[in-house]
């Protein structure tokens, strides 16, 4: 069960405590193909954003929280959430999941 989000259609990006791209799996891969693809990993962060965002990169990692907002590119509607990871309770890094979803979403509230 080691790789099973490599071929998950889930875009997942890794990065370390210091902003290096650690893992990506296939699917993030591909959405960065024209940046370098897996050519990315070992890069940092702040080499692939503008300022305006790794602001938000800088404030992610020392408040080690979590960011998550939608987008749309090339008729693809898409839900970014960025989130701390740890490891034994030591902050680690940020990881990156992009998935697509449709533009129509039902919503349910569940209450107990």
């Amino acid at each position: 069960m080691e790789n099973w989000s490599k071929e998950l259609n889930i875009a997942i990006t890794v990065a370390d405590a210091n902003g290096i791209i650690q893992d990506m799996n296939q699917k993030s891969m591909m959405t960065f193909q024209k940046s370098g693809s897996e050519s990315l990993i070992g890069k940092s962060l702040y080499d692939c954003h503008p300022q305006k965002a790794n602001e938000k990169i800088n404030e992610l990692m020392a408040e080690q929280k979590t960011n998550a907002y939608t987008i749309e590119k090339n008729g693809i509607k898409k839900l970014i959430y960025q989130t701390p990871w740890f490891e034994n309770g030591k902050f680690k890094g940020l990881v990156e999941l992009s998935l697509e979803i449709p533009f129509e979403m039902k919503h349910f509230v569940r209450n107990p």
